[in-house]
Parts: structure tokens; sequence; C-alpha cells
């Protein structure tokens, strides 16, 4: 929706539209003094000290850019693992490390332990604080009302040194700042009760919470989760369990057969406080329904906005949501990490496809790698630019710098600037850095094998079939000829009586894949026979929520999760193979000519160049 659209703020959101206006029109300003505060804050740091960063050089930024190096995670893990150890000395940060944040470990790589300190939960709780009077400006008719949100917590942990692990939203919902919140914000307003969300078992929290929803349904005016993925997950939780749903607000009883905490039960017997079996017969005569399109209105007909997070690997989830939500916007409304809250998207209501974030200049310290000048793995500080200095169109490696010490780290997401706020660009989220699928010379991307999936899921519309989610794995060669791309797809419905029509059909898929990806990859398979045929793994239904539940046992964060779109050889290409179908081969090599027009595709060529 274009930003003509807006509506007059009521008074209680002009402050925080006054801020945004005043941090993204002195952005320069603004991102200086924030690396001052920094710098000053920690001027103790042994980190800071050891690159020559001391005395009278110790808060001055022009020596901070001249003396700190870029860095990654791998890094400075020696000294997290002496912080997670009890070393209690100022390691990065001139105040105490308070907890660690685990990042997902689903993006690309193992979960990562990153200090924070205990201010940097007031940071986060302003960058949601703005959220509101933005989405204000665009719809109408939400305060006074409630979000239906699933949010969930992953069990916490301990290091040796007796520092508390957890995921960062576990971390938020475990604060003041959430369990104290204003429940007359409109934005603080859920249906969940805190014990719902705060239940470590996924499967008692994701029923009570729908069970919360379904009952204060005329009072929804938003639904969402984190991810689009987690909230078609549970989407996918309430076809299969919404007769038992539907029992107990026609009885107006929790079964304690779905949930035995005591103190969920006792919440949630506030809000399920009498029998309503009119709401039950409601509820159900939408569920019996042959199909499910459009059920978010249909259930909660209030609903004005879907708001989950569609943008990088959620893209893929956003024709299922469509399905769902009847129409509904979809709305990405912040971009943030386990390191670091960055920014808003100022225009919520835009196509998904549209979607930019601004970067809020008082969160962190924020420098940009160029990526038509540094190279992958080695940067440069010589390279780095800062938030003011980026340019149109340009795609840029995230660099932040944060109070509770990460200095110069590479947060490993590719951004495009798409715009300005001000003098604060906007970018759109392109893509994590080196997650990719290569065998030989080649090198596919994230974003390239998305868009190739996607067109050549579209072959099986005609037979009433659709890709519910994928994977992909490189799998490497041998005495039996040369590796090749192994994807694994989940399919929702289809003919199975037209098998044979429809495996014909897979292997078009197996083609169109083929076809779409970038000309090194063609040229492996079709000249230098590098590469070996495309195939396709159809694997059983709730393969994908199976994944999921293997990532949930191993520590990752339900709020966090996504599906990884790569794969590496061990439980988990055992999990899915133990699943698979029916397999698929592309039954010829892709077009490749040298030269040839049809095959050029610029950006494949700048970034995998032959």
């Amino acid at each position: 929706m274009p930003e003509a659209g807006k509506i007059t703020p009521p008074e209680a959101h002009l402050k925080a539209l006054e801020f945004i206006e005043h941090v993204t029109a002195n952005a320069d300003v603004v991102q200086r003094r924030v690396l001052g505060e920094i710098l000053g804050q920690n001027a103790a740091a042994e980190y800071l000290r050891r690159h020559g960063l001391s005395g009278r050089a110790g808060a001055d930024p022009d020596a901070f850019k001249r003396l700190i190096p870029v860095v990654t995670y791998e890094d400075l893990q020696p000294d997290i693992l002496r912080v997670a150890h009890g070393d209690t000395s100022p390691i990065f940060s001139g105040r105490p490390i308070s907890e660690f944040l685990t990042s997902s470990g689903t993006s690309g790589g193992e979960r990562k332990l990153m200090p924070t300190i205990e201010e940097e939960l007031d940071r986060r709780s302003l960058l949601y604080s703005l959220l509101m009077p933005v989405m204000g400006q665009f719809v109408p008719g939400v305060d006074g009302r409630k979000g239906m949100y699933l949010l969930f917590v992953k069990a916490e942990t301990q290091t040796p040194g007796g520092l508390v692990a957890r995921p960062v939203l576990t971390s938020y919902y475990n604060s003041r700042h959430f369990l104290d919140r204003p429940r007359d914000d409109p934005f603080n307003s859920y249906t969940s009760p805190n014990e719902a969300v705060l239940c470590p078992d996924p499967y008692q929290s994701m029923y009570s919470q729908l069970l919360c929803g379904l009952v204060q349904r005329d009072e929804v005016v938003r639904v969402g989760a984190v991810f689009a993925s987690g909230f078609i997950r549970a989407l996918r939780f309430l076809e299969k369990h919404w007769r038992s749903l539907c029992r107990d607000i026609r009885d107006g009883e929790l079964d304690p057969a779905h949930v035995t905490d005591g103190g969920v039960r006792e919440a949630v017997s506030r809000v399920l406080c009498r029998p309503d079996p009119d709401l039950a017969l409601r509820i159900e005569a939408e569920c019996q329904q042959s199909s499910w399109k459009g059920i978010i209105p249909r259930l909660w007909p209030g609903t004005k906005y879907v708001d989950v997070i569609v943008t990088g690997a959620m893209a893929q989830y956003i024709p299922t949501l469509e399905f769902y939500s009847g129409g509904l916007p979809l709305v990405s409304a912040m971009y943030a990490s386990s390191e670091c809250y960055f920014g808003i998207n100022l225009n919520p209501l835009c196509d998904p496809s549209d979607v930019a974030y601004t970067l809020i200049p008082t969160m962190a310290y924020f420098e940009f790698l160029d990526l038509q000048h540094s190279s992958n793995d080695k940067a440069d500080v010589d390279d780095l630019v800062d938030l003011v200095d980026v340019k149109l169109g340009h795609e840029y490696e995230l660099v932040v710098t944060t109070y509770p010490g990460l200095y110069r780290y590479r947060i490993g997401d590719v951004l495009r600037v798409s715009g300005f706020k001000n003098k604060a660009p906007q970018f759109k989220f392109v893509r994590r850095k080196n997650v990719v699928l290569s065998l030989d010379a080649e090198k596919t991307d994230e974003v390239e094998l998305q868009g190739a999936v996607g067109a050549a899921a579209r072959n099986l519309e005609q037979f009433g079939a659709a890709l519910a989610d994928y994977t992909s794995y490189a799998e490497t060669g041998g005495s039996s000829g040369p590796g090749h791309y192994v994807l694994y797809w989940e399919l929702l419905g289809g003919d199975r009586d037209r098998s044979p029509v429809l495996a014909a059909a897979m292997e078009d898929c197996c083609m169109a894949v083929e076809e779409a990806l970038n000309s090194v990859y063609r040229q492996g398979r079709a000249c230098d026979q590098s590469i070996g045929p495309l195939e396709i793994r159809e694997v059983e239904k709730g393969t994908f929520d199976k994944l999921m539940d293997y990532a949930l046992s191993q520590g990752a964060s339900f709020n966090q999760y996504k599906a990884p779109r790569c794969v590496q050889a061990g439980p988990l290409v055992e999990l899915l193979d133990a699943r698979v179908k029916a397999s698929y081969f592309s039954p010829n090599c892709p077009n490749w000519r040298p030269g040839h027009k049809q095959w050029t595709n610029n950006h494949d060529e700048d970034h995998n160049p032959v």
C-alpha cells in the first residue's frame, strides 16, 4: 500500500513517530554518538585494548575505524568460551555479561553464543514500542483489541560458568519488559496468557494458545507468529486438533489429555470460563469444510492483517499464507537477530516482495561491506562504509558494533539498498551469506535456488498439487558417477490416481529447476559432465514437521526456527531419506551454449564467474 494511505496517528503514537523522524533525519550524528557511547562504556574491555584502543584513543571513533578489525564468530569464539567458562573480567564489555543469547542454528551453521548485557533489553523494547505507532498509520481500529500471536520459549541451559544461555526471544518473554508490560497498550494485548507462552512444552503451549485464541476470536484484530513457517505449523496443528479444541470450548473445560501443566491449566481456565456450545458449533462449521482456503478470516473475522516475517527464506511460504489468509495483508514488521535488533518496516502493508527495513540508528553502530569490492571470506577495514554512505541499488553485508561488545562483527546477512527515510537507508533482505549448494565450480545461493524451485513447482498446479516445503542436499559422487543436487519436496494435494502423469510432471520439475540455475551449473551438467542429473525426492506428509522436531530436540528455538534450505550429510539427511516416497530425475541435460543470450543472467555471472 502506498504511503499516501496513511491515517492521522493518535496522540499516544506521535512521540514514537517523532523519534523515528528525528533519528533518521540525523542518522550521521546519531551514529557517531552511538559509537562514542559504546567505546566509552566499554573502555575497559580487554578486546579493545588488545587491538590498541586504549588511553586517549579509547573513545576516539577515528582510532576505532583505524585499529579494530572486521571479524566473524569464529574469530571471537575463544574469548566467548572464556566467558562461558566463568571468566568475569571485562573481555568484551565494561558492563557485566548477564547471559548468552543463542542463535537459531538453522540459517547456516551451529548455534552460536552471543554475550549480552541487561541494558540491551531496553533497546529491544524500544524497537518493539515503535511497531504499533507505525502500523497505526495504515490500519485503523486496532486500539482496545487483541492480537492472537503464537509465541514460544525454549528451555534454558547453563554454561560451565553458570550463565544462562537461551534464544533471544526466550530471554525477552522471560523479562520484566514482557511480563510487566502495560496491558492497555494494543501492541501488548495478546490472547495468550503468559503462562501458556512460557510453557516449555511446545505441544501444550500450542494447544493452549490456539484454544485461547479461538475463545477470544471476536476480540482479535491481528494474528501472527515470528516466522511464516511457525504460523503455518500452527495452522496445521489446528487442522489436526480442531475437534478436541471445539470439545473443550463446548464443555468449558480444558482436557487434561492435552495440557497437564498446572500453571497453564489455571491460566487457560480464566479464559475458558464457561461452556460455549454456540461458539464450538461456529468453529466446527468452518473447520469441517473441505477447503481451508481463507480459514484465518473465517475463524477470526475481525483480523486486519497477518504479522509474520516473510522475507528471505520465509518468502517461499507466501503462497501458502495467501491461501489461508484469504487476501489479508502479510506484514513483515521488523528485522532482528540474536546479535542485535536492527530496524523496522515503515510501510508495513506493502507487497511482501517490496518489504524494506529502515535501520534505526540508535540500536547499534552500523557499517557495511560493499559486495562489489570485498571478497567473500576476507574483509579489510577500508572496504567498510558508514550507514549514511551506502548507495542505492548496491548490495552489502551488514557489520555491527553493539553495546554488549561485538565490534565490527559480520552478521552474514546480505542487504540491498532500496531507498531512504531521510538520511537513513532502507534495505531489502536478499539472503544469508554463503548458504549455497556447490559440487564443482558452480555456487548456487539460497535466492537462486528458491526462485528455481518456486517456478518449477508451478508445474504441479494442474494436478491439484502444491509444494508445502523443501530443502536441498549436494550429494557427492563416487564410482557410480558425478555428484548431483538432491531436492527433498513435501507436497500438498495431488491426484494420486494419475500417478504416471504426476511422475512425468515431477520429471518436468527437475528439468525446470536445472534450466533456471546459473550458467556455471548448466555448463557442468551439459558440457563438462561434472554434475549429474538433478533429483527430486518426494517425502511423506509431515516430514518437515519431523525436521523441525529434530531441530528443537537439539536446542533450536521454536520462535527462531527456519527450515534449512540446505542440509549436510548426517542425521537430517538420514531423517529425510527414511521418509522418501518416490524419486525423480531430470530426463535430459539443461540447455547451455557459451555466450548465448538466453542463458545470460548478469546477477548470476557476477557471482559465479566461469
